[in-house]
């Protein structure tokens, strides 16, 4: 059963959601009681939920959130694709590590080459920020590449000596041009930006 120092909270937060982008901070809470959560909440892809040296924040994301993230889905999906590299896409699963008293579920997420414990790369949409610092949340989780994309524009982070830094480009996909990649994510019409995309990546194969 869920902690009795959440339920009450959380069922007067539910109460107000629409589609808005909201988000329940809570301070004080054990790893036990965030593995409750987590199991209570089980595969519901209604909320995100982050967790750092007892602090968690659960937020439901909007539809413009939801959009963009699928927008940069498929397209990266895409262009995995055509350049015929392997990956595995564990789309929105949760991570963490006890020992680093951390965990998240990225909005979307990749290993290359071979499935592995955690993901290679880890993509977030901000659209409203929180108060827990995301990239120390992936630092602590060991991931190599961390893609934030805020304000119509994508950030790079690479993991380098434990720290992550910001990127002109991606190092896990050095051949993806990233300007052509946001020019579509922001298209208005998917089904279109999808076509158009894979025929400008095919020209530039010729």
């Amino acid at each position: 059963m869920m902690s009795l120092i959440l339920l009450p909270q959380l069922a007067n937060w539910q109460a107000s959601l629409d589609d808005r982008e909201e988000r329940l901070i809570l301070t004080g809470i054990t790893w036990e009681q965030y593995d409750k959560l987590l199991q209570a909440f089980g595969d519901s892809a209604t909320y995100r939920i982050i967790y750092l040296e007892g602090i968690l924040e659960i937020m439901s994301p909007s539809r413009r959130h939801e959009i963009s993230k699928k927008n940069i889905g498929r397209l990266l999906d895409l262009y995995l694709e055509e350049a015929e590299i392997d990956f595995w896409g564990l789309g929105s699963t949760t991570f963490r590590v006890e020992e680093g008293e951390a965990g998240k579920e990225p909005d979307e997420c990749y290993c290359f080459e071979t499935e592995k414990e955690f993901p290679d790369l880890a993509i977030e949409v901000i659209v409203t920020s929180g108060s827990i610092k995301i990239l120390e949340v992936y630092q602590r989780l060991g991931v190599k590449e961390v893609w934030l994309w805020k304000n119509e524009q994508l950030n790079i982070y690479s993991l380098e000596n434990n720290q992550y830094s910001l990127q002109e480009k991606s190092k896990l996909l050095p051949e993806l041009d990233l300007n052509l990649l946001c020019e579509f994510i922001n298209h208005p019409n998917p089904r279109l930006a999808m076509k158009e995309f894979r025929q400008q990546l095919q020209a530039k194969d010729r």
